[in-house]
């Protein structure tokens, strides 16, 4: 159902539970309430479409339907103060109070359905891409692998060749294994099956420690890598160990899509209750079309967004994951040049 058919299913609620009150009570109360009961519904159901229209900013489809949720019973807290100040239209309330929570039900049940709807679309769509992702990720090391098993099997190559072909393999499996441990992971996380020791994290030695790390896969590219944190920063709450493997995701992600002579620079900064880390780098940056994507398993963009082939292609789902099983989130900050990704953690 479309905007306009989502106005009019509420304006025929409207006039449902307005048209008893006139019959009982009047023309004049039965358009005070309708007048009322338009005003109530018509931002909600306006909120639903617009948090539809732009779910996939509201990360995880758990979050996108607990908005949902919460539009409608938002909805029917308003109603109900709706039906406590109509009391005056007569002594007899309840049939003010019923036409109202009927109406208002109506309005919460397709609130739901809108944002309900929405996430299964995504569901869908998601398990068509992770489908044709994997298969594509081990369609290519499983035909060479088949390849270079042929040409062992068959003597048709010397003992140095055969030994080269046996680092290939190595290769493509430990590329396959690397897939197949990110799924792993990525279902766990999604499924909310862990069970992590938090602790009082200090930034300025976590993030210290992965800078130093990527610092040798940044020379082999020729771009600088640093880190700018302020003094006295306070410490996140989360656990170190998952941190640095966002940390060390972001990096080498920004690493792989910066030009020689670019930098990657990683910052910090309290936000309230927060801390927000931000890793930017100076590449070419992400299209607008592509942004709200970039977080999804397996998302295939534009020349500068396609995953390396080196890669599972997991990374950046895998550390939104993280971020928002730790309480925060993940998001891509404007930017007048490269690309800037920025997350929150709690830091109490």
């Amino acid at each position: 159902m479309s905007g306009r058919g989502s106005a009019l299913l509420g304006l025929g609620a409207a006039l449902a539970a307005a048209a008893p009150i006139a019959a009982v009570y009047g023309a004049r109360d039965g358009l005070l309430t309708l007048g009322l009961l338009a005003a109530l519904g018509t931002p909600a159901l306006v909120l639903a479409h617009a948090a539809r229209a732009r779910r996939r900013r509201l990360g995880s489809p758990r979050r996108q339907l607990a908005l949902g949720i919460a539009i409608a019973v938002g909805q029917l807290v308003v109603a109900v103060g709706a039906g406590i100040a109509l009391m005056f239209v007569s002594a007899h309330d309840a049939l003010a109070i019923g036409a109202v929570t009927g109406f208002a039900v109506v309005v919460a049940v397709r609130a739901v359905q809108l944002m309900g709807g929405g996430v299964v679309d995504d569901a869908e769509r998601m398990r068509r891409d992770l489908i044709a992702a994997v298969s594509h990720d081990l369609r290519t090391p499983i035909t060479s692998l088949r390849l270079l098993t042929e040409a062992i099997t068959d003597d048709v190559v010397d003992s140095e060749t055969k030994r080269a072909y046996l680092g290939q393999m190595s290769t493509h499996l430990n590329a396959m294994s690397a897939l197949i441990d990110d799924l792993f992971e990525l279902s766990r996380l999604e499924a909310g099956d862990i069970a992590w020791s938090l602790e009082q994290v200090r930034l300025e030695e976590l993030v210290g420690e992965t800078v130093e790390a990527m610092r040798v896969q940044a020379d082999a590219r020729n771009v600088e890598v640093r880190a700018e944190l302020p003094p006295g920063l306070r410490p996140a709450h989360g656990d170190p160990e998952k941190l640095q493997r966002v940390l060390f995701n972001l990096i080498q992600n920004a690493i792989r899509h910066t030009p020689a002579d670019g930098s990657v620079v990683v910052r910090a900064r309290p936000a309230g209750d927060a801390v927000e880390i931000e890793v930017a780098d100076t590449g070419d940056g992400i299209v607008a079309e592509e942004r709200e994507r970039v977080f999804e398993p397996f998302f295939r963009g534009g020349a500068q967004a396609a995953r390396p082939s080196n890669g599972a292609g997991l990374g950046l789902a895998i550390s939104r994951a993280i971020v928002e099983a730790h309480g925060g989130r993940i998001w891509l900050e404007d930017a007048p040049r490269g690309t800037r990704v920025r997350f929150s953690l709690p830091s109490r």
